[in-house]
């Protein structure tokens, strides 16, 4: 495994949770197709970026841009579309409410 990537966002921990997002399942971090940065979540983006986000295009899903902050692996975003909100290395159970943000991410 390489080394994590640098989560970038507010009151960022070890597991990838923010200020915004801090529950037991709120473990995953995005790269944003903008910036190519990881970042907890869409309003962490907003507050640090100085530009707006992009979605991730369906011909791009194979990309690994989703990072499990509970076991380190970079998921597919693919592989995180179809894992009914469970990480498939560790089996942490992630946030079923992030599927209400997928449009912030990816293209629906």
């Amino acid at each position: 495994m390489t080394n994590p990537p640098t989560v970038h966002g507010t009151d960022v921990n070890e597991r990838t949770q923010c200020a915004h997002y801090h529950s037991e399942r709120d473990l995953i971090a995005i790269q944003h197709k903008c910036c190519r940065e990881f970042y907890a979540c869409i309003k962490c983006h907003n507050e640090a970026a100085s530009h707006s986000p992009q979605v991730w295009p369906k011909a791009e899903f194979q990309t690994e841009a989703i990072y499990c902050g509970n076991c380190h692996h970079t998921l597919s975003i693919a592989s995180y579309l179809s894992c009914n909100s469970i990480c498939p290395y560790c089996q942490a159970a992630f946030n079923p409410g992030c599927a209400n943000h997928y449009h912030f991410y990816f293209e629906q």
